[in-house]
């Protein structure tokens, strides 16, 4: 079964006389052999504004300043992301859980990778627990991302740490579209 990923452009929405909906798209790919192979089958279609993915390079230097940080305060890796992680806004939700379900939520949300970690809070429902949830870097977008860097070599900064110049980090950003800066 045929599964493709395109990004393109939204050209024309029209009605037909029977009050049908066609949707003209333009692809940035070829989506010929998807075609043939789909041509007359029903089919599932999500359309949503594209965002780029962020750099492979921008993680691999947030890893650098990770390992640095943790080096430095002689506390394990782990910790240094997690604790980058919860300063960063736009990163988490939090649901009130019924107290019986917080334990397997939270086993179940940890086990997702190294960035993906729960707290939790008192509630004021009565049999119920606020839960924290923090999304591990690997789902971020560019912004997220930029932000999280951004955390990263301010920390690094305080601890006396090398990182690189603002305008090389920016251009590490900007080559994947993040919007935010670096201080």
């Amino acid at each position: 079964m045929a599964r493709s990923r395109f990004k393109g452009k939204l050209l024309d929405l029209s009605l037909t006389l029977d009050g049908d909906q066609r949707l003209t798209i333009q692809l940035d790919g070829d989506f010929r052999q998807a075609y043939d192979e789909l041509k007359d089958a029903e089919i599932d279609l999500t359309v949503a504004k594209h965002r780029e993915r962020r750099s492979l390079d921008a993680n691999a230097y947030a890893w650098v300043l990770i390992d640095r940080i943790a080096e430095k305060k002689r506390i394990p890796k782990e910790e240094v992301y997690r604790n980058a992680i919860r300063e960063i806004g736009g990163v988490s939700d939090m649901v009130c859980v019924q107290d019986r379900a917080v334990k397997r939520l939270r086993e179940q949300w940890d086990r997702k990778g190294i960035g993906w970690h729960s707290e939790t809070m008192e509630s004021k429902l009565p049999g119920c627990t606020v839960v924290i949830l923090y999304y591990g870097s690997s789902s971020y977008d560019t912004a997220q991302m930029s932000a999280l860097i951004d955390s990263l070599v301010q920390d690094a900064q305080a601890l006396g740490i090398e990182t690189r110049s603002p305008k090389e980090i920016q251009a590490l950003l900007d080559e994947y579209g993040c919007v935010e800066g670096v201080r």
